[in-house]
Protein backbone atom coordinates (compact mmCIF):
# COMPACT_ATOMS: atom_id res chain seq x y z
CA UNK A 1 0.00 0.00 0.00
CA UNK A 2 1.46 3.65 -1.29
CA UNK A 3 1.21 6.43 1.54
CA UNK A 4 -1.50 9.19 1.55
CA UNK A 5 0.97 11.41 0.79
CA UNK A 6 2.66 9.83 -2.16
CA UNK A 7 -1.30 9.06 -3.68
CA UNK A 8 -2.00 12.96 -3.33
CA UNK A 9 1.19 14.22 -4.58
CA UNK A 10 0.59 12.24 -7.63
CA UNK A 11 -3.04 13.06 -7.97
CA UNK A 12 -1.98 17.09 -7.82
CA UNK A 13 0.14 16.40 -10.73
CA UNK A 14 -1.92 14.61 -13.07
CA UNK A 15 -4.39 17.50 -12.11
CA UNK A 16 -2.09 19.85 -13.22
CA UNK A 17 -1.20 18.15 -16.36
CA UNK A 18 -4.86 17.79 -16.93
CA UNK A 19 -5.78 21.21 -16.47
CA UNK A 20 -2.48 22.32 -18.29
CA UNK A 21 -3.70 20.02 -21.41
CA UNK A 22 -7.27 21.56 -21.28
CA UNK A 23 -6.42 25.14 -21.27
CA UNK A 24 -3.36 24.18 -24.09
CA UNK A 25 -6.60 22.45 -26.17
CA UNK A 26 -9.44 25.68 -25.20
CA UNK A 27 -6.94 28.68 -25.67
CA UNK A 28 -5.30 26.71 -29.05
CA UNK A 29 -8.82 25.96 -30.69
CA UNK A 30 -10.09 29.68 -29.51
CA UNK A 31 -7.09 31.49 -30.98
CA UNK A 32 -7.33 29.26 -34.24
CA UNK A 33 -11.36 29.96 -34.26
CA UNK A 34 -10.69 33.74 -33.67
CA UNK A 35 -7.54 33.42 -36.89
CA UNK A 36 -9.95 31.88 -38.95
CA UNK A 37 -12.11 34.79 -38.27
CA UNK A 38 -9.84 37.33 -39.98
CA UNK A 39 -11.03 36.66 -43.47
CA UNK A 40 -14.51 35.10 -42.30
CA UNK A 41 -17.28 37.37 -40.70
CA UNK A 42 -17.12 37.86 -37.42
CA UNK A 43 -15.43 39.28 -34.50
CA UNK A 44 -11.32 38.40 -35.00
CA UNK A 45 -10.47 41.44 -32.36
CA UNK A 46 -12.76 39.70 -29.71
CA UNK A 47 -11.91 36.13 -30.18
CA UNK A 48 -8.27 36.27 -30.62
CA UNK A 49 -7.41 37.86 -26.99
CA UNK A 50 -10.18 36.37 -25.05
CA UNK A 51 -7.91 32.84 -26.13
CA UNK A 52 -4.83 34.39 -25.22
CA UNK A 53 -6.63 35.36 -22.54
CA UNK A 54 -6.92 31.79 -22.07
CA UNK A 55 -4.00 30.87 -22.87
CA UNK A 56 -2.21 32.92 -20.32
CA UNK A 57 -3.79 30.84 -17.42
CA UNK A 58 -1.03 28.88 -17.94
CA UNK A 59 1.79 30.27 -20.17
CA UNK A 60 4.03 33.26 -19.87
CA UNK A 61 4.59 33.94 -23.99
CA UNK A 62 1.02 34.04 -24.40
CA UNK A 63 0.40 36.98 -21.00
CA UNK A 64 3.09 38.86 -22.99
CA UNK A 65 1.02 38.50 -26.34
CA UNK A 66 -1.95 40.08 -24.59
CA UNK A 67 0.04 42.42 -22.53
CA UNK A 68 1.21 43.50 -26.22
CA UNK A 69 -1.76 43.68 -27.92
CA UNK A 70 -3.94 45.56 -24.83
CA UNK A 71 -0.83 48.26 -25.41
CA UNK A 72 -1.79 48.69 -28.97
CA UNK A 73 -5.46 48.47 -28.83
CA UNK A 74 -5.22 51.32 -26.52
CA UNK A 75 -2.64 53.49 -28.14
CA UNK A 76 -5.37 52.69 -31.36
CA UNK A 77 -7.69 54.04 -29.32
CA UNK A 78 -6.03 57.48 -28.10
CA UNK A 79 -5.24 58.16 -31.79
CA UNK A 80 -8.46 57.65 -33.07
CA UNK A 81 -10.42 59.51 -29.73
CA UNK A 82 -7.84 62.55 -30.35
CA UNK A 83 -8.66 63.11 -34.08
CA UNK A 84 -10.08 66.24 -35.16
CA UNK A 85 -13.78 65.61 -36.91
CA UNK A 86 -13.74 66.90 -40.13
CA UNK A 87 -15.42 69.72 -41.44
CA UNK A 88 -16.42 68.70 -44.80
CA UNK A 89 -19.44 66.78 -43.51
CA UNK A 90 -20.97 69.93 -42.19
Amino acid sequence: MLPRALIASKWIASTKALRRAAVTALGGAVVSFGILLIVLPGPALIVIPAGLAILGLEFAWARRWQAIIRSRARKACRRVAVRPVSRRFY
